[in-house]
């Protein structure tokens, strides 16, 4: 193994298990057809790191952009079926460039779709827990993406550096790396004369007075600097550093060289669900809850029981997402609902054992189990 470069990110340095994203403006032509030698400079950078030890997990961007050229598109369609139709005209074509590509490595590839519920339900989330395990332990290269052919909130959802941030805790990765063509964080527009680059932000306050793009309409991608800086927060408090550069500086971002933006961890880990339930979901619907419910999910932790709810907002159905708010209608938590909505107008404000006295032993349950609750 070789010796890290002096003044080297000893975190970087150190990351036995690594998340890679790569966006869709780094993998593709302008006109939306991938282009092989972007694909080629980064899976010789990623066999690279697997030769010296390291673990990589890719999450790559790119299968609906990958699929406009056959489909005779210009541009991005707007349209949710025209994103699923090019979606899944190009993850094939995706994921075989990749395994062309690592084959040259003697590395085998291995496509995962996700949507939101395999890790938001837990026998899903276990599922796609052992599935990453099996795969890093046979010496596979997991390629990830989101499921964006049957996906259907979650499509649009931060162009997958949400996900890669839920991936890397998913897989206890010690490192996500988010590739993109910007070479880091700037405390402005990086074309704008005085902009800087931040070499290193260790908590929030560090982005006090930076100017963030939000997503645009244009091009082949749907991402922008929020939602690379909304995932750093995302791993960083789950206790994974995140590097944010450029694709071409990757292997230098790998290596632990000083470029692009080091985002280091300032929490601990949680249950990977909860993480995807608080950032990657959308609600249904909200439960109002007495001042008494509050202090008992907001201090003491329990689960939300139908004697601590008021009122009923939203067509949901049990397992849902749900928000929990206050009296004066402050968004306190989020959690999956046991029950659908048009069942619960007749449960609030009564006790569990009256419930189950009246209406049987299938009542003797938390309308909001803690187990399935992330305080907000």
């Amino acid at each position: 193994m070789s010796t890290a470069p002096s003044g080297a990110r000893p975190e970087v340095v150190a990351a036995r298990r690594v998340v890679v994203k790569v966006g869709s403006s780094s993998l593709t032509t302008a006109a939306g057809g991938i282009d092989p030698d972007r694909v080629r400079a980064l899976v010789d950078v990623v066999a690279a790191a697997r030769d010296r030890g390291v673990e990589v997990v890719l999450v790559s961007s790119g299968a609906i952009a990958a699929g406009l050229a056959p489909l005779g598109l210009r541009r991005r369609p707007s349209d949710l079926p025209s994103q699923q139709a090019a979606a899944s005209v190009g993850q094939g074509l995706l994921v075989h460039r990749y395994t062309e590509e690592l084959a040259t490595h003697g590395v085998t590839a291995g496509q995962v779709l996700l949507t939101a519920d395999d890790v938001v339900r837990r026998t899903h989330y276990r599922n796609a827990h052992q599935t990453f395990a099996r795969l890093l332990e046979l010496g596979v290269l997991p390629i990830v993406n989101e499921n964006d052919t049957v996906a259907t909130s979650e499509i649009r959802f931060g162009d997958n550096d949400r996900l890669a941030a839920l991936v890397a805790h998913l897989v206890h990765a010690d490192l996500l790396v988010l590739l993109s063509d910007v070479d880091g964080l700037y405390d402005g527009p990086p074309a704008e004369a005085g902009s800087r680059r931040l070499p290193v932000v260790d908590s929030v306050e560090d982005l006090t007075g930076v100017r963030l793009g939000a997503p645009g309409d244009a091009g082949v991608g749907t991402g922008g600097m929020r939602t690379k800086v909304d995932a750093a927060m995302i791993a960083t408090g789950a206790g994974i550093p995140v590097v944010l550069s450029a694709a071409p500086q990757a292997a230098e971002a790998l290596g632990g060289a000083d470029v692009g933006t080091l985002f280091r961890a300032t929490g601990k880990r949680r249950p990977t669900r909860l993480l995807w339930l608080a950032h990657a979901t959308e609600p249904q619907g909200r439960l109002v809850l007495d001042d008494g419910a509050v202090r008992a999910v907001t201090q003491r932790h329990t689960s939300l029981l139908a004697a601590g709810v008021t009122g009923v907002e939203g067509s949901f159905a049990a397992g849902d997402p749900v928000d929990l708010v206050d009296p004066a209608g402050a968004v306190l938590a989020r959690g999956r609902v046991g029950f659908d909505a048009d069942e619960l107008p007749a449960l609030l404000g009564r006790s569990t054992p009256d419930l189950v006295a009246e209406l049987g032993p299938a009542y003797d349950r938390e309308v909001v189990h803690r187990d399935d609750l992330v305080l907000l």
